[in-house]
């Protein structure tokens, strides 16, 4: 998981040197702390304005995020967690799903409506043994 996380904040750091840059760009502010009980927290900006952060608990769970200029000249900014369920990116500039079809809404909805006998029998039980 968190090898997935600093792939995604490389590739997002990567993202922000396009490839006529005339100057490196050079770190203009970091700061690192590593705690005996396992949190830890990191962050650096860039002459160019890149900007990422990260703390979390080694192992267990991470929330950071970072900006970029793209080449166009727009301010990229995505933030995220991991944890046990996964990485979880959140962006204006990420794509999103398009709408479920009315079709398919209608399909989930008459599933529901109509379960099967097994389905019935674990939602008793389910009812019986959650109150």
């Amino acid at each position: 998981m968190f090898k997935f996380v600093i792939i995604a904040v490389l590739l997002g750091v990567s993202l922000a040197f396009p490839q006529h840059h005339e100057e490196e760009p050079y770190v203009t502010r970091e700061a690192n702390q590593v705690n005996p009980d396992g949190t830890y927290g990191h962050e650096y900006e860039l002459s160019n304005g890149v900007a990422v952060q990260e703390s979390g608990v080694g192992g267990q769970y991470a929330t950071g995020g970072f900006r970029h200029i793209s080449p166009e000249g727009e301010e990229i900014q995505l933030a995220y967690t991991a944890d046990e369920n996964g990485f979880h990116p959140q962006g204006s500039h990420l794509p999103t799903p398009p709408p479920i079809p009315e079709e398919i809404l209608k399909a989930i909805e008459y599933i529901q409506a109509h379960p099967t006998p097994e389905e019935q029998a674990d939602r008793e039980y389910r009812l019986q043994h959650n109150q």
